[in-house]
């Protein structure tokens, strides 16, 4: 296991514990953050993190992030992933993504995922999980 995925690793389980402050704590000041890339602008430093991670808290519970793959380069971590959780509603959602993350020292200073918004809105609308997103969830999770 790569020393950017374990940091990876206690960033996960400080989300899942709903610990904000505990995810904070492994982002620069400077953070750029495309929790959607393209698709959103940018959340742009610490301040704007906590507030999207506060939404994020409020909207999901029974939190399954798991990574699939992983790559390290340098200071760059490369990650296939799905974000799987319960709606406030109790829904299933489960976003498969890609995801990059670039690191000054241990603290990670820029976030890019890359994922199809669309899923995630057709779940929190009540639909079913579709096959191919089935699919993608079976796999075995990185170690």
């Amino acid at each position: 296991m790569g020393q950017r995925y374990e940091i990876l690793q206690k960033v996960i389980a400080a989300w899942q514990a709903k610990d904000a402050e505990r995810v904070l704590s492994f982002l620069t000041d400077d953070i750029v953050w495309h929790y959607a890339a393209a698709a959103l602008p940018p959340v742009r430093g610490k301040a704007a993190a906590a507030k999207l991670l506060t939404r994020f808290q409020a909207d999901m519970h029974q939190i399954e992030w798991r990574i699939f793959s992983y790559a390290e380069t340098g200071d760059r971590l490369f990650i296939e992933g799905v974000d799987e959780y319960r709606s406030p509603e109790g829904r299933r959602v489960a976003t498969p993504y890609a995801g990059v993350l670039d690191f000054r020292g241990d603290l990670i200073c820029g976030w890019r995922d890359y994922v199809d918004l669309g899923v995630g809105a057709q779940h929190k609308a009540g639909e079913a999980l579709s096959k191919q997103v089935l699919e993608l969830l079976d796999r075995p999770v990185a170690s």
